[in-house]
Formats: structure tokens, sequence, C-alpha cells
């Protein structure tokens, strides 16, 4: 989509990424048991970000009854779950109900791109001298990257996955290059897809593999080099090489990238756009071992005829490709050990604008969650009658934070060491969100 952010913005990606310690606190005996318990179940994330802000007022939290400068063009249709209704335009997801919840008391009070992105991401609002034009942006570390320190590896894959591209909010701060996220940096829906740089033809045989790896220690000289001026962490380069030439030769990894080895019926049903097979690749990468998935998704920042884009460009990808993978998940009994979250960096505003869209709105907006441990088919919360703010008791991405650990058997009330000595929660005074599971 070619879309830009109302900012004029563009993103590409590369890693920037300090050094870091660990440091656990001691549990109670109730947290021990909760945390083992969900370690039991091995859970995974696959974090869909709806980059922009998906105007949750006319998918998921719709106000038939509000005044039309309100409520919108869209009508609601009842799900498989009596009592939920979410748009018309989404048939598809309606059908799949009874595997996710919805958190209609979300809210938080930033409604800018980058600062928003950041909260949503890490579960910390930024600081002073946060800097949204720097890529990696993190003061804190991304969920994904939290995930990746806590509970390491499975196998030869990544712990830690973004695509197709690495959001600026995705890396992983103070926690250093060990737990930064392997970025695909390659659409999963483009012709003849392959890793850039990491996986070989498979034409190419062992001897020449080995002289790939000499050229590419050779290579590394110059590139630590330019990297300890420019970064002052030559170090991280050889640790990122030397996964790279890990996957490689990793027929696990090989195997969970061949996105065309799946039958074109299900990349078919996942739809042959970037989202449907991105949502289609995190289910592969889930299924090799991968801990996390974040998947980059824009561009949903609607000012401008938000009624039509919806209708003709973002809904329908949406409607198949996330309906798919719950499906799917189901089917293959994944569900219960893969945790799906979706939204935006927040909401849009409920009175539509002069331009038929709808602007940035944190104070009041709808996130999905399924999957992992959460009980499907519940509304949890409600907005008022404008979707204005939350009716009923809010929940911010500090409550996020702390149900995502929660479910994947990390302690909230651990720390993170910062490089200058200082100590960091892993969630900032968060809470598991009541009625999720």
């Amino acid at each position: 989509m070619s879309r830009t952010f109302c900012n004029g913005q563009s993103r590409r990606d590369f890693l920037r990424i300090g050094t870091a310690g660990i440091f656990g606190m001691g549990l109670s005996l109730p947290q021990l048991l909760a945390v083992e318990e969900a370690k039991k179940r091995d859970v995974a994330l696959i974090f869909l970000f709806l980059h922009g802000g998906l105007s949750t007022i006319d998918t998921f939290d719709m106000k038939p009854d509000a005044a039309a400068e309100f409520r919108g063009e869209f009508k609601p249709i009842q799900t498989n779950v009596p009592g939920i209704d979410v748009c018309e335009h989404l048939p598809k997801m309606s059908r799949q109900t009874d595997k996710y919840s919805l958190i209609r008391s979300f809210r938080h009070p930033d409604s800018n791109h980058g600062p928003a992105d950041h909260y949503m991401f890490t579960g910390y609002a930024p600081l002073a001298g946060f800097n949204p034009s720097l890529k990696p942006n993190n003061q804190r570390p991304a969920l994904g990257s939290i995930i990746a320190r806590k509970l390491g590896p499975r196998g030869s894959v990544p712990p830690y996955v973004c695509l197709p591209k690495l959001h600026p909010s995705g890396g992983p701060a103070y926690l250093g290059s060990g737990a930064a996220p392997f970025v695909i940096d390659a659409d999963p829906n483009a012709p003849n897809f392959s890793v850039p740089d990491i996986l070989p033809p498979q034409i190419i045989d062992a001897s020449r593999l080995d002289a790939r790896r000499k050229l590419l220690g050779q290579v590394d000289r110059y590139q630590q080099s330019a990297e300890a001026r420019a970064n002052r962490d030559a170090g991280a380069v050889g640790v990122f090489q030397q996964k790279a030439f890990e996957l490689m030769t990793a027929p696990e990894a090989k195997k969970a990238f061949a996105i065309e080895s799946e039958p074109d019926k299900v990349r078919d049903e996942y739809g042959r756009n970037s989202l449907g097979q991105s949502c289609l690749m995190a289910r592969r990468l889930v299924e090799a071992g991968v801990r996390c998935v974040t998947i980059d998704h824009s561009n949903w920042d609607t000012h401008n005829d938000n009624f039509n884009t919806l209708k003709r460009d973002l809904l329908p990808i949406f409607d198949s490709g996330v309906s798919t993978l719950f499906r799917d998940l189901a089917d293959r009994g994944m569900l219960e050990r893969t945790l799906v979250l979706v939204t935006g960096e927040f909401g849009r505003t409920p009175r539509i604008n002069k331009d038929a869209g709808r602007d940035h709105w944190g104070p009041a907006f709808t996130v999905l969650m399924g999957g992992g441990g959460i009980k499907g088919g519940r509304a949890i919360g409600t907005s008022n009658p404008r979707a204005e703010r939350p009716a009923t008791e809010p929940h911010g991405p500090e409550n996020l934070s702390a149900t995502i650990c929660h479910l994947l058997g990390i302690d909230p009330e651990d720390e993170f060491i910062t490089p200058e000595g200082r100590p960091v929660k892993v969630v900032n005074n968060g809470r598991v969100i009541d009625g999720l599971l």
C-alpha cells in the first residue's frame, strides 16, 4: 500500500543496539506456580500491528444509535457469539468471534504516531527526549525482545521475528543484540519471495556454502570497523552474522520460510496480499518454534475517505487474513499455545472530519486478543455511546503487557538492569485484564 502517514514519514529499518544485563527477582509461591503453568503451555505470540490506527468505531465497537456524524456509514452484523456485533465488511471475522475477545475499554493519553507506537509495543510511555525518527527508537524493549531475552530460542530458529519489515519501536533497547529481532525485510506475497542475504538458493552445495562463510568473515572485518565507528558496538555485528549463518544452515529455518510450499488453496484463503501472506508466514514461523512474530502492516491512517478506504482496500484483506489465521491455528491444534494480538497505536476520532475521515484518537479504542489461554467470544468493558472514552474500567498498555507476560510465563515483576545500572521492571505496574482468562 503506497499511502503515506500524515506525518509524511516512510520507514526503512536498521538496527542500533546496545549492551545489557538481566536480573530476575524472587517470586512468591502463587506467582511461581502461575509462571510455571504458563511455561508448560509454551505459548507463542503473533502481534499484528495495524500501523496508523484502525478505526475501531467502524469495525469492532460500532455505535449504530449515535448521530450520523459519529456512527458512520457501516452497519453492524451479528457474529457467532450472541450479543457481539462487528462491521458488515468483516463477515469472515464474524464467524470466528468465538476464538477471540474484544477489549472495548482500552485507552491511553497519546494520540501521536511514534510515541503511541512505542507505548503499545513496550507498555511504557516514552520519556523526554524520545525521538520517533530513529529506527529503532526504543527507550524500552519491545515485547518481542522481552520474550526473546526471558524465554530464549526454541531450536535453531530465532525467538523473535519481524515481518515484512522492522517497526521503528520493535527493537531491544538496553537488552542488546541477543534480544534483537530477526527482520525478514521482504514481502511474503512477492513473487519468488526469499529472505534477503540469509537463505541461499537450494542449489548451492556445501562447498560453496563454506566458501560463502569465509567471504562473510572477510566482509565482517570492514563492516565491524564501520559499525565500531558509528555505533561503538562492533561485537553486535558478529552476533548477527553468526545468527545469519546458523539460519542459512538450519533445515527448520529453510522449511519455515518456504511459504511457496503451502497449498494454493491455503494461500488463497489467507489472501494473496502482504497482510494475508504475513499472517500465513507468522503461523509457519510459530509452528517452527519462533516465540514472537510481529507483523507491521500499514497504512491504516485514514484521515481522508475513511469509509471507502476501509471498505475497498483495508477490511477485505484484514477479514480474510486474520479470520483464516484464527481458523487455521484452531484446526491445527495450535490456538491454545498461540496468543494473537491485533491492535494499532490508537483508534480514530468518534466525530467524522470534513474530509470524510477520522483522525487519531487514543482516549478510547478496541484491542483484539485470542488464543494462548484467552477465553474467546467475550467483550471486555464498554465505551460510552459515542466511543469517546471508556464507560467501564479502562485498560491500557501496562495491563496489556502484564496480560501477555502472564500468558507466556514471564513474571511481570521481574527486572532488567540498564547499562547505567538502573533496575527497570518488565511491566510498568500493569495487571492481568479481568475477564480474558
